[in-house]
């Protein structure tokens, strides 16, 4: 199979990265941490206006009617500014959530002003010990057993919880299941949730792929300025090593995640392994390049006060959410078994 993405695809990444770079500089996400949001004011907007909000959003219901292909450059995107926006949560899984398993009253209630830039959807699956951005939005759709319910904020309780990322807000969600909340059940609900699962695996770990670039791309511009011994650091060989070891790493995780994006896109039935080795290679990927960006910027790079703290930190978070790489691996070594028996 020869895949490439689409010079419209290619131009729509493009535009993102120019509006991110402009729109949500390393200062803005650096605000964001001390913001009582953990969100860029305007940013939401401005993403909205682009389409990117609506992007998985069918077309009569005011989106793009796009899927999971033109969604993960996008993310790649999200991931090298670390926009602290529930991107992943609203358009990579809850709106699908939505526009697949929703009633036709919920859909038409909520997936409007999703792609107007007027709501945010926020998505908590069986398993799952905190809900991101629950804060912020306002409708989530929580799984309890084989059913799944569309709350909005007045009918749950949040409890901040501690995260690692200081802009991307969990929240433990106290709730009760009511006939009048619940819009799916059954067979048809494990099958959305399982589905949204994936969508939010594939999404993480295009988010993923981002930031690893980017804290490469900082890493490489530090050690040409940094001098020991007379000679910038990254003219040692050691260095070198490091820096191309953790790039290596990335180039090959980047395949794993567009197929995944494909299969997902595609319905394939082999989508769950796909997904999954494209979350455990994107998860060790960006690790790595956390470690050897963190090594090569020495004491420095342990400061809040240097930017770097800000990719690392989404990294540490994303790598650990929607499965961490044992979890996913595992995924990958069942699915082989069980090939291997049939």
């Amino acid at each position: 199979m020869r895949f490439a993405f689409s010079r419209e695809q290619l131009m729509f990444r493009d535009t993102t990265r120019d509006l991110l770079s402009r729109r949500c500089p390393p200062a803005a996400v650096r605000a964001a941490w001390l913001a009582p949001s953990g969100r860029v004011p305007g940013l939401w907007a401005s993403l909205a206006e682009l389409g990117i909000v609506g992007l998985t959003i069918p077309e009569a219901q005011g989106g793009l009617g796009l899927d999971e292909i033109d969604l993960v450059l996008v993310l790649e995107e999200a991931g090298r500014a670390a926009a602290p926006e529930p991107l992943l949560e609203t358009i990579a899984v809850g709106a699908p959530l939505l526009r697949d398993a929703g009633t036709p009253a919920l859909r038409d209630a909520w997936l409007p002003r999703v792609a107007a830039g007027d709501a945010v959807i926020s998505v908590g699956l069986e398993g799952a010990a905190h809900v991101a951005f629950a804060g912020e939005a306002d409708l989530l759709l929580l799984q309890r057993g084989d059913e799944l319910h569309a709350l909005t904020r007045a009918d749950v309780a949040l409890t901040a919880e501690p995260s690692v990322d200081g802009a991307r807000r969990l929240s433990s969600v106290a709730w009760t299941p009511a006939d009048r909340t619940r819009f799916a059940a059954g067979p048809e609900a494990l099958r959305a949730a399982a589905l949204a699962f994936d969508r939010g695996a594939l999404a993480a770990a295009a988010v993923l792929a981002g930031l690893g670039r980017r804290m490469l791309d900082l890493t490489v511009a530090y050690v040409q300025v940094r001098h020991q011994f007379g000679k910038p650091i990254g003219s040692f060989q050691a260095v070198k090593h490091h820096l191309a070891g953790a790039l290596v790493k990335l180039e090959l995780a980047l395949p794993l995640v567009h197929r995944a994006a494909h299969s997902l896109a595609r319905a394939d039935p082999d989508h769950p392994l796909h997904v999954s080795m494209a979350k455990a290679h994107a998860s060790e990927a960006a690790l790595l390049a956390a470690k050897v960006a963190l090594q090569c910027h020495g004491a420095i790079g342990y400061t809040v006060e240097h930017d770097l703290h800000l990719w690392m930190k989404r990294a540490w978070a994303l790598a650990a959410a929607w499965g961490d790489a044992a979890f996913h691996r595992g995924r990958v070594g069942a699915a082989i078994l069980d090939a291997g028996g049939r």
